[in-house]
């Protein structure tokens, strides 16, 4: 495995197929967290300024557009549409576009996992990129297809992550030390951690005086 951290210079982030039309036939993770993680995810990748590449299929086909909140998130990023199903790679718009962005690291997410995501997966390794699945931003219709997935990823040599780790891995880079976008982030996404930071600096608000008088 190649132990290079992941930064916004050499990954660029792949979402595959957020469609509309998809996103009530998935039973592998809770809806809600599954958008809010895949909004996660673009808006890392926007923010810290990766690579980007959007993909779904035809928008008038019963898949549909893309989740709302997404192209809120990507604001005028373009989505390359795809008459090619399954390995997106076989799209020459999209190959292209990943190509364009000079990044040979792939942070993939999307719908199905076990569909679009495993094939894109797989067409990114014979194309010769260093291809992460993001298990937490990609979603199927059981949790065992999605498992299952996963586990062929894997053991075809493909990293597994989470949205928000590659978003502390971008923050690392040194010139993000005293970025606010992880905690921009932190405050949208993970709001159990925010209230921890609050809860800890109130207390030690609180403590200050009685410290000073004694």
């Amino acid at each position: 495995m190649d132990l290079e951290p992941l930064s916004p210079d050499n990954a660029a982030v792949v979402l595959v197929d957020y469609a509309v039309g998809f996103a009530n036939l998935l039973r592998s993770h809770d809806l809600r967290e599954h958008i809010a993680n895949a909004v996660g995810l673009a808006k890392t990748a926007k923010l810290y300024g990766s690579g980007l590449v959007v993909t779904n299929g035809e928008a008038s086909k019963p898949s549909g557009p893309l989740y709302p909140e997404l192209l809120v998130a990507i604001g005028d990023h373009p989505v390359i549409e795809r008459s090619t199903a399954f390995n997106s790679f076989l799209d020459p718009d999209f190959a292209e576009a990943v190509r364009a962005t000079g990044r040979r690291k792939l942070i993939i997410g999307g719908i199905a996992t076990d569909g679009c995501v495993l094939q894109t997966v797989l067409g990114a390794l014979r194309e010769g990129y260093e291809p992460y699945v993001v298990v937490d931003a990609s979603a199927s219709l059981s949790r065992e297809a999605h498992d299952a997935a996963v586990q062929r990823m894997v053991m075809a040599g493909v990293a597994p992550v989470t949205w928000w780790s590659v978003a502390a891995e971008f923050q690392l880079q040194p010139r993000f030390a005293d970025a606010p976008y992880r905690a921009q982030l932190m405050a949208e996404f993970q709001p159990a951690m925010t209230m921890a930071g609050r809860t800890f600096f109130a207390g030690a608000a609180h403590g200050r005086p009685a410290a000073a008088t004694a």
